[in-house]
């Protein structure tokens, strides 16, 4: 049987269920490696994937007989099915992060279940630790996200748009082996840079700019996430001490990152480091990465003593924003290790100066 819906039936016998509905599609991804639309069901004796006639085909041909999932055409589905499916089950989990109420209400009736149970996040918690093979697709993503960050560097020129530099870093990933973005491409200059999510404009490149550039791409449906700063012929004065105190957080964060750091204690030390230069932390730390851009976990003061494990892959991105006029964030994508940490967007975190023409 897959190993994954093998761990997922085992968890869920111990939590003293017989049978669960798994909806979120990044959690079928992640248990069946399918990105298809559709529903798992895990009853007594089967596993069952139901989608539609678009999806049949493509979903039999990405599993295998050791998968041994039934996949079937809603269509094909009857109503004595539905009911039939969890018979003799008392307890029936569902993802109660994911699932609206309206949903609730209908695979209640659907599927006559008699005790629907939340599940406490229990695929999302596995899919904090990744395995080779999703650490290898997130290792690629973040090669194809360096390289990007190498080619832009020599596309801007003054006088282009905000957004013309979002599209050419999307049309680069997908021109060199990225499914596509991970997430939408932030490139914010100037006065824009001080807002974190900032949103791509037709603001023009000038001289002395700081453009900051929040990217990352899916490779095989896993992300990365890559934050730096490039500034335009210069890096104004003001800039600098801002700068310098960024990349001094983020650097001694890397080095605090490992097997059974607190996530607590390490958001804790950057926002106190921040405080004593009358800045403040404004965002998590960090977050965890894989087939969502925003995974747990969180790395934040306000998780609790949350402990950092091996082959969890995470951000570190301190930042400070200061409203009206610059912002200045540093983030990297990281694999936590036994010993430590490693860097997986390794793109330069110096002083990043381009002369472009007009």
């Amino acid at each position: 049987m897959n190993q994954k819906i093998k761990w997922l039936r085992d968890k869920i016998s111990r939590m003293d269920m017989q049978g669960m509905i798994i909806s979120n599609p990044t959690n079928i991804k992640y248990l069946l490696g399918v990105k298809a639309e559709g529903i798992l069901l895990l009853t007594r004796k089967e596993n069952i994937y139901i989608t539609d006639a678009r999806y049949i085909e493509k979903v039999n041909s990405m599993l295998t007989i050791d998968d041994e999932i039934i996949v079937t055409d809603i269509r094909d589905v009857s109503q004595e099915d539905y009911e039939n499916f969890f018979m003799f089950c008392e307890n029936v989990g569902f993802e109660e992060n994911y699932l609206t109420y309206a949903k609730y209400k209908t695979y209640l009736q659907l599927y006559k279940i008699n005790n629907f149970v939340e599940t406490g996040n229990i695929i999302e918690k596995q899919r904090m630790i990744k395995d080779e093979y999703e650490i290898e697709c997130i290792k690629e993503a973040c090669r194809i996200t360096d390289d990007c960050f190498t080619y832009i560097q020599n596309f801007i020129k003054k006088g282009m748009t905000e957004k013309e530099i979002a599209r050419e870093i999307e049309n680069y990933f997908l021109l060199h082996g990225a499914d596509g973005l991970a997430f939408d491409t932030i490139v914010a200059s100037g006065s824009n840079s001080s807002m974190p999510h900032a949103v791509p404009t037709d603001r023009k490149i000038v001289s002395g700019d700081i453009i900051t550039i929040d990217f990352g791409c899916k490779y095989k449906g896993y992300c990365s996430d890559m934050t730096r700063n490039i500034f335009v012929d210069f890096v104004q004065d003001y800039i600098k001490p801002v700068y310098a105190l960024v990349l001094k957080n983020q650097t001694l964060t890397l080095k605090e990152y490992y097997d059974g750091a607190n996530v607590r204690v390490l958001s804790k030390m950057v926002e106190n480091d921040f405080k004593l230069n009358n800045f403040d932390l404004v965002h998590a730390l960090g977050h965890g990465v894989g087939l969502d851009i925003h995974e747990e976990p969180t790395i934040s003061s306000k998780k609790g003593d949350f402990l950092l494990r091996e082959n969890m892959v995470i951000t570190n991105e301190p930042g400070i924003y200061i409203a009206g006029k610059f912002g200045v964030r540093i983030e990297d994508t990281v694999l936590i290790t036994k010993s430590g940490a490693q860097t997986l967007t390794n793109s330069s975190k110096d002083y990043v100066i381009i002369h472009p023409k007009e």
